[in-house]
């Protein structure tokens, strides 16, 4: 992205795609949905897949992906919050302290986008920031779904639904992308985002949490900063891609280290005093 394919257009393809690899899957499933329970669903499908991939997407566009993989793992925090509203979750000292550190941290990248050195962007980090608002929003009001019906039939209709409203805004995108410019490389990277990353990655989700605790599978989120890291330094000193050169600095790091200390708060267990 933006070369090859526009960010609605992509996003239209990977709802697309895994959506039709988890009907396919859920045809196995003979599960039938409450009437009462679509309303949930149907904004499930706008938050956790339309909104939610469009603006990660538009932002990962416009942004350093250091700074979307770091502001991403500030999920956590907003689920938190998110659940102490509508849940009506309590919130500990350690969360508190947590959302605080972590917030500092996610303010002080957002505001350092604004700078011209790299390929960040402050317009593209606030796509992210609210993405991720998003999609905790998503995880706290899909969590009574879960534990009422197979995960997988929640996220085939959410998918469903998400497809549904990212059809009109991504359509003319699609028609208009020109796919005979696309090389070998560039499907393989489409396919891998829509298999690899979204039809795999949800699947897997579903697995691990029959097996483990969320706080456990929320916790491999911190990795995602570590691998940006990583990929962007073998770009830019390996591969020669110049442009992100300059997105790991002093201030992305201690960003890095204080949203992912808040997130660490937020997700230890600790017997402690309720505010």
């Amino acid at each position: 992205m933006p070369t090859k394919i526009g960010p609605s257009a992509f996003v239209f393809l990977r709802i697309l795609g895994a959506g039709i690899l988890f009907w396919l899957l859920k045809y196995f499933i003979k599960e039938t949905i409450e009437k009462k329970d679509f309303p949930r669903l149907i904004v499930c499908g706008l938050l956790g897949v339309a909104a939610n991939q469009l603006l990660f997407f538009h932002g990962l566009s416009l942004t350093s992906p250091i700074d979307a993989s770091i502001i991403i793992t500030f999920i956590p925090v907003f689920t938190v919050v998110f659940s102490a509203f509508i849940l009506k979750e309590k919130i500990t000292t350690n969360k508190l302290l947590g959302i605080t550190i972590g917030g500092i941290g996610a303010v002080l990248l957002i505001a350092y986008g604004n700078q011209s050195e790299g390929t960040s962007s402050l317009l593209g980090n606030l796509f992210v920031f609210i993405n991720a608002a998003s999609y905790g929003l998503y995880l706290v009001l899909a969590k009574p779904l879960m534990k009422k019906y197979n995960a997988l039939t929640v996220i085939s209709w959410v998918f469903l639904f998400g497809f549904l409203f990212m059809f009109p805004v991504g359509i003319n995108d699609v028609m208009t992308t020109d796919f005979s410019a696309f090389t070998t490389q560039t499907y393989g990277a489409v396919a891998f985002v829509i298999i690899g990353t979204t039809f795999f990655a949800y699947l897997f989700n579903i697995y691990a949490l029959n097996y483990v605790s969320p706080s456990v599978t929320g916790s491999y989120t911190y990795l995602q900063p570590a691998v940006s890291f990583i990929m962007v330094s073998i770009y830019a000193y390996v591969w020669g891609f110049t442009e992100y050169a300059q997105d790991i600095n002093p201030i992305k790091i201690s960003s890095c280290f204080l949203v992912v200390t808040g997130v660490y708060l937020i997700s230890k267990r600790q017997k402690e005093k309720v505010l």
